[in-house]
């Protein structure tokens, strides 16, 4: 039984990020497995269920990316480490963000959870921005909210770059294709930084792009 509900998903999770939510229906799902609708239906009765079990999974993922980094001092070499893990989370569950819309309108619960996610995800940037201020990595804000801002901008930014990856490499995105964008996405904060956290930018920067 177990199986079959990580088989479901696992099918769900290829066509979805190969044709999108809207042209994968429970019976296309059945079909690629092998099943009948109605041995899928025992897991799962509606299509957004298993949509929802995905955003649930891939929240799982990031959490535990977030926890396992909580305690470490931070610094610009933690910032490239979560963001080169998350992004490449965002692209294994790629149909989330290609259909972002589109989920976040029919999906409730989805669309609240996002929403305090959002939030918590803003506290965490905010917070790590402030600790790099203190380490002299980061210049002082000029402006009030100027890293809340910069924050959320990350956040758009990030939910957003895998619908211009899909447009511009039509054919399949790559890894080297994710670690670019990436790059593009931790570029954000250079402007911001002392001419020591430059330094130890571009030390890491360099790392990423070879």
């Amino acid at each position: 039984m177990g199986d079959t509900k990580e088989n479901i998903l696992k099918s769900a999770l290829r066509l979805f990020n190969r044709y999108g939510t809207s042209s994968v229906t429970l019976r296309t799902i059945a079909k690629d497995l092998g099943i009948s609708q109605g041995n899928l239906n025992y897991h799962f009765k509606k299509r957004e269920d298993i949509i929802g079990e995905l955003y649930r999974r891939l929240v799982y993922d990031i959490d535990q990316v977030m926890l396992g980094n909580q305690n470490k001092e931070a610094s610009l070499q933690l910032l490239f480490d979560v963001s080169e893990v998350v992004t490449t989370n965002f692209y294994n569950y790629r149909f989330i963000l290609l259909n972002f819309t589109e989920v976040m309108q029919e999906h409730k619960t989805i669309r609240y959870h996002f929403r305090s996610m959002a939030k918590l995800r803003e506290e965490q940037i905010t917070e790590l921005f402030d600790a790099f201020v203190q380490k002299g990595l980061m210049k002082e804000e000029q402006y009030p909210n100027q890293f809340r801002n910069l924050g959320k901008r990350y956040q758009i930014l990030g939910d957003f770059w895998m619908s211009s990856a899909q447009v511009l490499h039509p054919k399949g995105v790559a890894k080297k294709t994710i670690r670019e964008y990436s790059s593009l996405l931790l570029e954000a904060i250079y402007p911001y930084l002392t001419s020591e956290g430059q330094r130890e930018f571009d030390r890491h920067h360099k790392q990423l792009k070879g």
